[in-house]
């Protein structure tokens, strides 16, 4: 089973980048206001070029000067599959099983105004993990 990552990534702006496992790389894609278990909450997630499998475990300091300089941490992980869907029909239903994230979710492309390819919405689907209270925590304190 593929595994995922979640980096909270505090740079120019606190934002959360949600990495899959897919073909041998990982699928990023950055999300700004962090997933929710919301399943009423629909979390903009903008795809990003893809990773090396080997920046799913980074945790540090990415210096100033550099893209995407900050601190980036590790906010959660696990394992995920994918129900049905492909990136390529823009449209992913995912099963993950980590420690924060679980259960049924759904990446969906917007379709519609040239340019906008990239965006995706990332969506918690009902079921027993479903939280219509969740508030998004975050591991470091934003900067100020």
């Amino acid at each position: 089973m593929p595994f995922f990552i979640i980096h909270e990534h505090h740079s120019k702006r606190l934002h959360f980048d949600l990495r899959l496992e897919i073909e041998g790389v990982l699928k990023s894609w950055a999300i700004p206001k962090g997933p929710s278990l919301n399943p009423k909450e629909k979390r903009l997630a903008i795809m990003v070029e893809d990773h090396p499998i080997e920046y799913g475990e980074f945790e540090g300091i990415i210096p100033e000067g550099m893209y995407g300089a900050g601190t980036v941490v590790i906010w959660d992980k696990g394992r995920f599959g994918i129900e049905d869907g492909s990136i390529k029909e823009g449209r992913l239903n995912i099963i993950f099983y980590g420690m924060k994230l679980k259960g049924a979710f759904s990446l969906i492309r917007l379709k519609g105004m040239a340019g906008r390819e990239k965006e995706w919405l990332f969506i918690k689907r009902p079921d027993e993990y479903a939280d219509y209270g969740f508030k998004l925590k975050t591991i470091l304190k934003e900067k100020k």
